[in-house]
């Protein structure tokens, strides 16, 4: 891969299940595909809430996660600003600075599961994990072939 790391934030409100989901996910993808020195990962909220929201710490133990020792955290723009990806969750009023035009924002408009039934949460769960997935394969296939071009040069 590239000499930096590619740089991925997930970022809502609150910073207290979908962006916290997400991140959790993106780690292991990150461990299960080799790429610990290539991708860095990120989260964060614009006004962080006091702790992880219990259901979502609920679903996310089915899946192997042990949440009990993440906290909501603030992300700044800048942060923001540093990244190749940034991927919101459906509650952002996200606008990076014009300089910042290298960044790819997307807004995954998840529901928020904060006092969801556990059927709900668990579908914004399994929702989340498929959209990780498929930003991990995009970033595997973007590296893969700067890789070939720089192999080229």
């Amino acid at each position: 891969m590239a000499d930096a790391p590619i740089r991925v934030a997930f970022m809502c409100v609150q910073n207290a299940g979908r962006s916290q989901m997400s991140t959790a996910f993106a780690e292991r993808e990150r461990e299960q595909r080799e790429l610990a020195d290539d991708v860095e990962i990120l989260t964060g909220g614009t006004l962080p809430a006091g702790h992880v929201h219990e259901e979502v710490t609920e679903v996310m133990r089915e899946e192997g996660f042990d949440f009990s020792g993440r906290t909501p955290r603030k992300i700044s723009t800048d942060e923001l600003e540093s990244c190749d990806f940034v991927a919101t969750m459906g509650c952002s009023t996200l606008e990076l600075d014009a300089d910042a035009s290298q960044v790819d924002v997307r807004d995954w408009a998840l529901d928020d599961p904060d006092g969801q039934d556990l059927d709900r949460v668990r579908e914004i769960r399994d929702e989340t994990k498929g959209r990780v997935q498929a930003l991990f394969d995009e970033i595997e296939q973007r590296s893969a072939t700067a890789n070939i071009m720089g192999a080229v040069r």
